[in-house]
Formats: C-alpha cells, structure tokens, sequence
C-alpha cells in the first residue's frame, strides 16, 4: 500500500524543498566544539569565554544574530550531573567520608567540569543552528512572534 498524500521525491525533514544547500550537522558541531566558526572551521567562534565574536573574520559568516540562550547551561548541567552523581554514589559506597571529604572533593570536580564544558556546549548549539539555517544563519530575517490571540491593532 502506497503512502497517501506523499510524493515520491519529498523528503520530510531537510533542506530539499528549499533550494538551500544541505549543511552538514556533525561538521558545524565539531567546529563549534572546538570554538571555530560553523561555516568555514577557520575563525574563531568566541571573543570572550562564552561571548561570541559578531562575524568570522576568515569567512565573514555573520554569528552574532544565534540564540544559544540557556541550552548549553542546561546540557552542562545534566551531562555533569549526572557525572557527578554517579561518581558521588560509587564513592559513598566505597569510602566512608565525612560531610565535608565530600563537599571538598566534589563542589570543586563539579565547578571545574561545568566551566570546562560550557564553552564548548555553546560552540556545539550555535553550529547545530548554523547547520539547520536557524535564527538568522538562513539569511532570512526573523520576526518576533506574538500570541495568537493579540489583535493587530493591539500590537501596534
């Protein structure tokens, strides 16, 4: 039985139908991981430790419209979480520390994990919304959206 309402060259989910060339994600990731610019790996993506630079100076790519906004916050949080818990539970059971071996072994581990990964989990976000024409890398210019239930003449 043949699929309804499908034709046989749409692809769901990629660039195809919108005559923009397919990026690859996993390219734009490893760059981004490395603090390099999505688009050509060369120029750095970072002028500060988490502030980006407003354009790649090898390839002029334009960076400083993405929205990165708290997702790499909240991936560092849960990948050293649960890092963390894990290796707090494994040490509970095998060594019988006070209250305080524990916060000293394990505030700096955490501090020391989350600040080495949050750089890179933004460099990781901003090259996934480059790859996927995001937020202004499509070359289109984005509107703010309002509630649906807002009038137009409210708006104004």
């Amino acid at each position: 039985m043949a699929d309804q309402g499908v034709s046989a060259g749409q692809v769901y989910g990629s660039e195809s139908g919108t005559g923009r060339p397919q990026r690859s994600l996993m390219d734009a990731v490893k760059r981004g991981i490395r603090g390099r610019c999505p688009h050509c790996g060369e120029g750095k993506l970072f002028r500060a430790y988490t502030k980006t630079v407003d354009q790649c100076d090898a390839c002029g790519e334009e960076i400083f419209h993405h929205r990165a906004d708290d997702l790499p916050a909240y991936l560092v949080i849960t990948v050293v979480g649960h890092i963390v818990l894990t290796l707090f539970l494994a040490a509970e059971i095998w060594f019988s520390w006070t209250s305080w071996q524990h916060l000293s072994v394990w505030v700096p581990i955490t501090l020391l994990m989350s600040l080495a990964m949050l750089q890179p989990a933004k460099g990781a976000v901003v090259g996934i919304q480059w790859a996927n024409y995001m937020h202004g890398f499509g070359g289109n210019h984005e509107e703010l959206d309002t509630h649906p239930e807002l009038s137009d003449s409210v708006v104004k």
